[in-house]
């Protein structure tokens, strides 16, 4: 019976130690919550100010790439539209068509043949103008 009762002691003993540490434990986490609720918001503010930031910062860096890929793109466009631009016109000119070039001087050859015959049209026009006005003077004169 003596050892029933020491076993008992010692079984309480240990009961009061765990519900102890429970309790403990208990207020361990009263006391986290406490500082977390205290403290979170501050920890939020300044957890949401450093997004921000590195928001900004990553804009910018992204902005950046960007900027230089166009300027990369934007060569390689205009290398790609020259050389398509050069092998159309090579294909054209197989075919025989004109260019714009071609076109250009041919019609600056055909002003210049049309102020051409304006000019002997004129010179023409004159030419009979003159003999019939010379021939009316001599009939004239010999009445005088």
């Amino acid at each position: 019976m003596a050892l029933k009762l020491k076993e008992a002691a010692d079984d309480t003993k240990i009961v009061q130690l765990v519900t102890h540490s429970a309790h403990q434990i208990w207020l361990a986490g009263l006391g986290a919550f406490a500082k977390a609720q205290s403290e979170g918001t501050k920890l939020f503010d300044s957890l949401v100010k450093e997004g921000e930031a590195l928001q900004s910062r990553a804009g910018k860096a992204a902005n950046t790439q960007i900027a230089q890929i166009s300027k990369s793109a934007g060569g390689t466009l205009d290398k790609l539209e020259q050389v398509f631009e050069a092998r159309v016109s090579k294909s054209l000119n197989k075919l025989g068509v004109p260019t714009y070039g071609d076109i250009q001087a041919l019609s600056k050859q055909v002003n210049q043949l049309n102020a051409s015959v304006q000019e002997l049209l004129k010179s023409e026009k004159q030419a009979k103008r003159a003999p019939r006005s010379a021939k009316s003077g001599k009939e004239a004169s010999p009445h005088a």
